[in-house]
């Protein structure tokens, strides 16, 4: 997905590879990114995956689901973001919804 712009003769095998973009200069991209961008928050790679796991939620995606495409093998890690998305969502109810209903 991110090659890197130089080829190398693979350590094992000998042949000439290309090998991926370590994470540290994908991480340099994404903060000149989001400062070109003028976002003033932190934003790191894992701030998508936040993001991608409360709008499945958001939309009613079921969290079995979300916890599959996560990779979480504990229930309890996903519905971390149940409290992000609010009251009607992702199967949560606020304690004023026990009242008036």
């Amino acid at each position: 997905m991110f090659p890197s712009k130089h080829r190398c003769t693979h350590p094992y095998d000998g042949y000439i590879c290309r090998h991926h973009l370590h994470v540290s200069a994908f991480s340099k991209h994404l903060h000149r990114a989001a400062k070109l961008s003028q976002i003033d928050k932190r934003v790191t790679a894992h701030t998508f995956r936040h993001s991608f796991a409360t709008r499945l939620l958001e939309n009613g995606t079921d969290i079995r689901t979300v916890q599959e495409l996560l990779g979480h093998t504990d229930i309890r890690t996903t519905e971390i973001y149940t409290h992000v998305v609010g009251n009607r969502r992702a199967g949560t109810k606020s304690p004023m919804d026990c009242l008036f209903n």
